[in-house]
């Protein structure tokens, strides 16, 4: 794993842009305002980009690739179209191995994904209010990390879709863990999977 990964402390900064299809962000270690990694999402098929600008956003497929600064990959992140039900999204890690899967849930108050290994086994589970911008990832009740949306701006929020968080994982998640690039991918899963309309 990634050295990139074993922050305690990420900001996750999203590109600004009016009209964009893609889904690009800065991870930054935000003690030091160092960039650590970069999540891009290059090759985008044309009718995927028409979708991204439609209520069907949230169905469409994509392909994120994290790599560090230097361009070194680290983690990737893929989801089929969903136009028939919505279907998990894969992590793998910088060999291509799949690490684990991202599946959406529905429930009363809030929105909710179950982050599970390879094999389908419950890890953890990222739960936050629809209305709001706060999300604990936790598992049987406790707490393994929360995430918090960083307001960019007044001007910059009203005229763009751009979003920033931070995310904070505790102590009790040791560097190399298996949960941390899951947890990392749930994050950036946010906008794709539960924000975005």
């Amino acid at each position: 794993m990634q050295n990139s990964l074993n922050n305690n402390l990420f900001l996750i900064k999203e590109h600004i842009g009016m009209f964009k299809a893609a889904n690009n962000f800065d991870i930054y270690n935000p003690e030091t305002s160092d960039i650590i990694m970069n999540c891009r999402e290059d090759n985008l098929g044309f009718f995927t980009k028409m979708f991204r600008f439609t209520k069907y956003k949230m169905m469409t497929p994509f392909h994120v690739e994290i790599t560090t600064d230097k361009g070194e990959p680290v983690l990737s992140i893929k989801r089929s179209s969903s136009f028939f039900g919505f279907k998990p999204v894969s992590v793998f890690d910088e060999k291509g191995n799949e690490l684990g899967k991202l599946v959406r849930k529905f429930r009363l108050g809030g929105a909710k994904l179950e982050i599970t290994d390879s094999n389908n086994n419950n890890l953890c589970t990222l739960k936050g209010n629809l209305l709001g911008w706060d999300f604990k990832i936790s598992k049987d009740e406790v707490e393994l990390a929360s995430v918090s949306k960083k307001w960019a701006g007044i001007g910059k929020e009203l005229f763009t879709s751009a979003d920033n968080y931070i995310l904070a994982i505790n102590d009790t998640v040791v560097n190399d863990s298996e949960l941390r690039p899951l947890i990392v991918s749930a994050v950036l899963c946010i906008d794709f999977l539960l924000k975005e309309n």
